[in-house]
């Protein structure tokens, strides 16, 4: 029997017996939809990360008190490590000389900015910032001005307004010279900041921008600021990166051969703890699918050992007239990987429509890895031959006269 003949045969066993075949490979359809959906899934939020984390750029890093990205509560050997203030960031400025910018911010969240009868949501970003914070940020102005040194000596209400606060205040007319107020406090608009997109899933232009030292005027300096430094050479990440921390170590007074009581991360570095975060998940979910998978594969050997008894006389009649062992060995090995991978062709199918849905219903972009397809692929593959070895030589193995007595 050749190859072409085995796999009509197999096809024609299959649809005679289309319920059976379906529920026989239902194991295997969630196996690989398993695979597919949590891979595109996790594919398209690396791609997000990556995507959102590129506003960085490749020649600045940013230091702060605690972690970046944190698994649950803070830990409490962050919470008691010493704030970051602005003599760490006028210590970096000064003695670092690998070093372009260097932006010390501080924020507060959930203000509302008014202008005559009109208010933003409740959900404001203030920023208290130094000249620096735009080079540092890339965020720079539209229109007007930026802030300047003499701004943040003199605490002055100064402001610079993100474009969606713009929008909201002042739709019909330019807010440079205007004044807004902030809590109780009046501030003259002295600039807009360009457009900039969202990021993370909140915009980057709900916020506007003060002087640090007005902020802490009006906020208090008990907090913890966010040092963006830029360095000249994005060759020179590394050794800028050195002599910042060499310096935060000597402004702090970390005693030798302590570890840093600070945080120093770039969106390489971000990227990088994500993905080692994401590499559980995605352990898991391959965890999940071979469980499927080899639920699927017992599931295939169990109906391959009932086709093997109810076609026993068929095998029979074929042996009687010349085939070989080998030949009903070949015949069935082939049904169960077609078995298999019939499952594995439906499961990629609807791993891939996870995909493309989550890209649709969400900010994440569709990404389908072509590696878990060929695994999904190849997984199927071995399962119908590994489960189909032994229903296959079982009927390979039937005395041709017993058979065609069976009834």
């Amino acid at each position: 029997m050749n190859l072409k003949e085995s796999l009509n045969v197999a096809f024609d066993s299959i649809r005679a017996n289309k319920m059976r075949s379906i529920l026989t490979t239902l194991g295997i359809v969630i196996g690989v939809t398993t695979i597919i959906g949590m891979m595109s899934l996790i594919q398209g939020l690396q791609n997000y990360m990556a995507r959102q984390l590129s506003v960085l750029g490749t020649n600045t890093f940013q230091i702060q008190k605690d972690p970046a990205i944190q698994m649950g509560h803070s830990d409490p050997q962050y919470r008691n490590r010493k704030d970051i203030t602005l003599e760490h960031a006028d210590a970096i400025k000064k003695y670092a000389t690998l070093v372009k910018a260097v932006g010390p911010e501080t924020y507060s969240w959930g203000e509302v900015v008014r202008y005559m009868d009109k208010k933003t949501n409740p959900n404001v970003v203030v920023l208290g910032v130094t000249p620096e914070f735009q080079e540092a940020n890339n965020y720079f102005v539209d229109e007007g001005r930026f802030l300047s040194q003499l701004d943040v000596d003199n605490n002055r209400n100064v402001i610079v307004l993100g474009m969606d606060v713009v929008e909201t205040l002042f739709p019909h007319s330019s807010p440079i010279g205007q004044t807004i107020r902030l809590g109780g406090d009046r501030f003259d608009v002295v600039g807009t900041l360009e457009k900039q997109g969202s990021g993370f899933g909140q915009s980057r232009d709900n916020r506007v921008v003060m002087p640090i030292s007005t902020f802490h005027k009006l906020y208090g300096k008990r907090r913890s600021l966010m040092i963006t430094v830029q360095v000249y050479d994005p060759i020179q990440m590394a050794d800028a990166i050195e002599q910042a921390s060499a310096i935060l170590r000597i402004v702090r007074k970390v005693p030798p051969g302590k570890p840093n009581d600070f945080e120093i991360f770039t969106s390489e570095t971000l990227l990088t703890t994500f993905n080692d975060l994401t590499k559980y998940i995605k352990i898991a979910a391959i965890g999940i699918a071979m469980i499927s998978l080899i639920v699927g594969g017992i599931g295939i050997m169990n109906i391959m050992l009932v086709s093997v008894t109810e076609r026993t006389r068929e095998i029979g009649i074929r042996k009687s007239m010349g085939a070989k062992r080998r030949d009903i060995l070949w015949q069935f090995m082939i049904e169960a990987v077609i078995l298999g991978n019939v499952g594995g062709l439906i499961g990629i199918f609807l791993g891939i429509l996870i995909g493309v849905l989550v890209g649709v219903l969400s900010p994440l972009p569709t990404a389908i890895p072509i590696q878990a397809v060929i695994l999904g692929i190849t997984f199927c593959s071995l399962i119908g031959i590994f489960f189909g070895i032994f229903p296959a030589a079982r009927a390979a193995k039937l005395d041709p006269v017993v058979a065609l007595r069976y009834e």
